[in-house]
């Protein structure tokens, strides 16, 4: 399948921006450095991206589809929660971001309204039930603030995948 220029210049500036929050956090993060870590130019980050607020929306939906198709691609639902929080857990941005912009993390973790967050319940819903999916969620936010190690990824993946109905 061949990737049209420019959803590749897409997909590398939300990896450069992935890269650069990792090393800075969001608030310190800027275009400039984004779009050199894209190797692109910063006319190029803003042809796909009125603003730096936009960018990091878009990247968000880009993580949570990407954790969705990790998800949905494992063969069991134990293997699915495993692979959910070591990917949170060991998240070099939201490590980064847990650090420096507090803000951000709360905004993150507090469940509304807004389109992302339904897209996390439908994807969760999709692996794990409706009845499911607000359990799972609860767990993996908590992630965010407190990773868990992969031995302990494996045990409550296990625990909870035990309890799911």
């Amino acid at each position: 399948m061949t990737v049209a220029p420019a959803q590749r210049s897409r997909s590398a500036i939300l990896s450069g921006a992935k890269t650069v929050i990792a090393e800075v956090g969001s608030y310190e993060s800027n275009m400039v450095d984004i779009a050199a870590r894209a190797q692109v130019s910063r006319a190029t980050v803003y042809n796909h991206f009125a603003d730096k607020e936009e960018m990091m929306l878009s990247l968000l939906e880009s993580e949570i589809l990407r954790l969705a198709a990790l998800a949905k691609a494992s063969a069991s639902p134990k293997d699915a929660l495993q692979i959910l929080s070591r990917e949170i857990s060991s998240d070099p941005a939201l490590r980064k971001m847990t650090e420096t912009d507090h803000d951000d993390i709360a905004a993150f973790v507090t469940i509304s309204a807004h389109p992302l967050w339904t897209l996390v319940q439908e994807s969760l819903a999709k692996v794990f039930g409706a009845a499911n999916s607000s359990l799972v969620l609860h767990w993996l936010i908590g992630q965010i603030a407190s990773p868990l190690t992969a031995g302990e990824s494996a045990k409550q993946a296990e625990q909870i995948a035990r309890s799911l109905s």
